[in-house]
């Protein structure tokens, strides 16, 4: 869209205006008044200075800027001062991957630690030292190699991805783990405490569990080691590549080194994550604590077997001593038994021996009476058909009717009185159902 201009003119005076006639003031103006000013500001001030040291301007700005760094020393030396390498001081800049970043800006003993704040101080304190202006005004030699490097250590460090591959590769910042020998004569948790804390710098969780103490429960040992043993690192080895060449022409040959770059990070994460599990497995192996837990483990494992063995053993006696109960029970019972057969077989052969008593009785009754028979012996035939009804009446007879009836006959005598009680029993037998009617007739009345 063009953009279109319009004329507007200013409207027209009215008629007869005139500034003479038509002005009218407002106030008056105040009388002039005098006043002292005084030159001021950081050019005045460099000026007087000159002026008063009898300075050039190359020889002030040499001076100030010497005077600069000392302040900037002085100020940082509480935290910032660290003496410089002669030989660091000779380093090749185009080596910049092998130099030690932190030590350049005298952050070595903060390296991972060290704050976006105070790389930007030491970056301020290395550059208003070793700047090559300043040394050409200082009157020093013109090389600016160890200034490249300090420009490079603040680009890598200020840039949070280029920090991080740097640390991930900071060997400067691992600690070594004590031999077996350091431990078992010094304390472990010291010794060990700093391993931990520089591993810890790889973690992709937080908070990292500490080492503890040696009063630590065996919750917080067991937690400790299971991160340590399921540790997720987010440590990677880019810093260490081949660099690729920006030829765009030899397309292959960038392939083939990103390829190898590839590889050899895969197998030096391998390599890292083995290492670190042996760190933690020898730490596991020195922990006095886990030899107490294990030790105090055992010592369960043998209560609850001693326990067990114990419990077994109250439960065989309990199931000896109720099977030798059984066993006396049992004899018992067979010896009452035995006894209550005998008893029976005695009682048996008592009431068989009085039953055959009692038809001795029976029988001697009829015999001593002459069977029943008055005047003279008894025919044959009357002996046999009053025996045979004798029988009869036995055979139809309970071992108590039998021995009431035998009571009876005892008493009586006569072939008249044996005949009239033989009569009454054949009488009630035919009544009871015993016998029927016509039968025993030889004993009836």
């Amino acid at each position: 869209m063009s953009a279109i201009q319009i004329n507007l003119p200013l409207p027209l005076l009215p008629a007869g205006w005139s500034s003479d006639k038509d002005f009218k003031a407002v106030g008056s103006l105040s009388p002039a008044t005098q006043r002292s000013l005084e030159p001021v500001g950081p050019h005045f001030l460099a000026h007087a200075r000159r002026k008063r040291h009898q300075r050039t301007f190359s020889e002030d700005e040499r001076i100030q800027a010497q005077e600069n760094v000392k302040k900037v020393e002085e100020d940082d030396a509480d935290d910032l001062s660290e003496p410089e390498d002669p030989v660091m001081l000779q380093r090749d800049p185009k080596d910049w991957k092998n130099q030690d970043h932190y030590a350049v800006l005298g952050l070595s003993k903060y390296r991972y630690r060290a704050t976006e704040e105070q790389i930007k101080r030491a970056h301020r304190k290395k550059v208003l030292k070793h700047h090559p202006d300043k040394k050409a005004a200082a009157g020093t030699a013109d090389d600016d190699s160890f200034f490249k490097c300090i420009q490079k250590a603040t680009e890598v460090l200020t840039d949070p991805v280029k920090r991080r591959q740097y640390d991930s590769v900071d060997e400067h910042a691992d600690v070594e783990p004590p031999s077996k020998k350091e431990t078992q004569k010094g304390n472990f948790f010291k010794l060990w405490a700093p391993v931990f804390d520089s591993e810890a710098r790889f973690s992709k969780n937080h908070p990292v569990p500490s080492l503890g103490n040696e009063n630590s429960t065996r919750e917080e040992v067991e937690t400790f080691y299971n991160f340590w043993y399921n540790f997720d690192s987010w440590r990677t080895f880019e810093y260490q590549d081949e660099d690729v060449p920006d030829d765009n022409e030899n397309r292959d040959q960038k392939r083939h080194v990103e390829r190898k770059n590839n590889a050899a990070r895969k197998k030096k994460k391998t390599e890292d994550t083995t290492r670190l599990r042996h760190l933690v497995d020898e730490a596991l192996a020195l922990d006095e604590r886990i030899k107490k837990f294990r030790k105090e483990e055992r010592a369960h494992k043998d209560k609850r077997r001693l326990e067990k063995e114990a419990e077994q053993k109250r439960l065989a006696e309990e199931a000896a001593r109720a099977k030798e109960e059984e066993t006396r029970l049992k004899a018992e019972k067979e010896a009452a038994e035995k006894l209550q057969k005998a008893e029976d077989k005695k009682t048996r052969e008592a009431a068989k021996n009085a039953a055959k008593k009692n038809k001795r009785v029976l029988k001697s009754a009829v015999k001593d009476n002459n069977y029943l028979h008055e005047g003279g012996d008894a025919p044959a035939a009357q002996v046999d058909r009053v025996l045979t009804d004798v029988d009869l009446i036995i055979a139809k007879l309970e071992a108590t009717e039998l021995a009431d009836l035998a009571g009876k006959l005892s008493s009586k005598k006569g072939a008249t009185e044996v005949k009239a009680v033989y009569a009454e029993e054949v009488k009630r037998l035919v009544e009871g159902g015993k016998l029927k009617e016509g039968e025993a007739a030889s004993l009836a009345a």
